[in-house]
């Protein structure tokens, strides 16, 4: 497999920012916008969808800590 193009990395891109978009619109409801995922899927090579759906969990994941903090579970069996 050769690597994308210019013309096919801003492709790529472009259908991943219009999916983020409508998931953050919808509240990650992926029903809502699973035209824009078949369309970011079918852009993007397959490693891409797989490290950019792991690298918006972790933004989200970020963006949770930043805002609410952390706090670490009570260990299973203590009371």
């Amino acid at each position: 497999m050769s690597a994308p193009t210019m013309e096919e990395r801003k492709a790529c891109w472009g259908a991943r920012d219009e999916f983020w978009q409508c998931l953050d619109r919808h509240g990650d409801d992926a029903s809502e916008c699973e035209k824009l995922r078949l369309s970011f899927v079918s852009r993007c090579p397959q490693q891409w969808v797989k490290y950019f759906d792991k690298r918006r969990d972790f933004l989200k994941y970020k963006k949770k800590l930043e805002t609410e903090g952390y706090h670490p579970q009570e260990p299973a069996g203590k009371s």
